[in-house]
């Protein structure tokens, strides 16, 4: 395992951020080459967890001789965010100095235009000179995973439908209980990695990319960085490095991907209509009826009119919860997996801000 270290000088004087990248040399040119980050979103740590138990096993493996396409990981993405806290709390979704989410604004460019991401990057701010590293260290790989988790959450994937189903593998790997097909073509990190293979023929946008694969992971929840966790996702993706012919593992069978597979519109996002305490009925990983009672939101504690009650908007699967109690008008407080579309309006893109 080769160890380097990305060094971004920060925006202010006397500041610098190091982003460590681990590198397994593989031993057959023409296998598939693989990129995966996590923590890009600083405080979602299921990842980090994760690529620390696969790069155990991908040094032994790399000593046997084992690994067959060169694999580039960065177990901590976004050193940046990870110095970021207010009042003892980390902000790391969020870019404190411009507002911007750190998995949003990625440069929209062709594949025949990545040299231009490192030209001159020291021209740019900090966060700026964070994305266009990563970008360019993706844009060498034929396979590229992000490692994120959401708040309170099944485990699930945003993959784009040019993906599919030949990602399957991966979803059936991870042992995933629902994948998101995702139609945009955001700003966010996997989408950029998409765009840029879409267009690598000028003017012309390819629908389906067979051989390659960039995919947005949700680890479960914030709270599941649990070793025993880490372990069984480390086990599931040295599943997928085997099936794709990345690492060696004979005894490794492939699994079949028995879930939900949905467009984005399909996904139910149930929102606070008033602030206040909400409580909630059903969990994740439920399912429920269509007009079945999903949480009540105490708005005016004591009070005769003081409650208002949510329900399901149809049939669907629980995906995510969000773990806060106290929210907002208009906060996130469930995503539904549903087998028809919402009737509630959606740009294309992603789901979230």
């Amino acid at each position: 395992m080769d160890v380097s270290e990305i060094i971004i000088p920060g925006d202010t004087p006397g500041i610098e951020w190091r982003l460590p990248v681990l590198r397994f040399a593989g031993r057959d040119p023409k296998a598939p080459k693989t990129y995966i980050q996590a923590a890009l979103h600083a405080g979602e740590l299921p990842g980090t967890a994760l690529l620390h138990f696969l790069c155990e096993r991908l040094r032994q493996a790399e000593g046997e001789g084992a690994v067959a396409g060169d694999i580039t990981i960065v177990p901590q993405a976004n050193p940046i965010g990870a110095a970021q806290s207010h009042f003892g709390e980390l902000q790391g979704r969020f870019d404190l100095g411009s507002r911007t989410n750190f998995n949003r604004d990625f440069p929209l460019i062709t594949v025949a235009d990545r040299a231009m991401l490192t030209e001159d990057v020291d021209d740019y701010p900090a966060t700026e000179q964070l994305k266009r590293q990563l970008l360019d260290m993706a844009l060498g790989a034929d396979l590229v995973l992000d490692l994120h988790c959401d708040d309170e959450s099944l485990q699930y994937a945003y993959i784009d439908e040019a993906f599919w189903p030949e990602a399957a593998d991966l979803a059936a790997a991870l042992d995933m209980e629902a994948v998101l097909l995702s139609d945009g073509e955001s700003s966010a990190f996997e989408e950029a990695v998409g765009f840029a293979w879409k267009y690598e023929v000028p003017g012309e946008r390819q629908s389906r990319l067979p051989g390659r694969l960039s995919v947005t992971v949700e680890l479960r929840g914030k709270r599941d960085v649990d070793p025993l966790l880490a372990k069984r996702d480390a086990d599931g993706l040295w599943r997928f490095l085997a099936a794709r012919g990345i690492v060696s593992d004979e005894r490794r069978a492939p699994a079949v991907f028995a879930g939900p597979a949905v467009p984005l519109d399909n996904v139910e996002i149930i929102r606070a209509p008033e602030g206040g305490a909400v409580l909630f009925h059903r969990t994740i990983g439920d399912r429920v009826a269509e007009r079945e009672l999903l949480a009540t939101i105490v708005t005016r504690p004591g009070q005769t009119d003081g409650s208002i009650d949510l329900h399901a908007p149809q049939e669907g699967l629980i995906l995510t919860r969000t773990s806060d109690r106290l929210v907002r008008r208009r906060d996130d407080l469930m995503k539904i997996v549903c087998a028809r579309p919402s009737r509630a309006a959606r740009k294309a893109g992603t789901l979230e801000s």
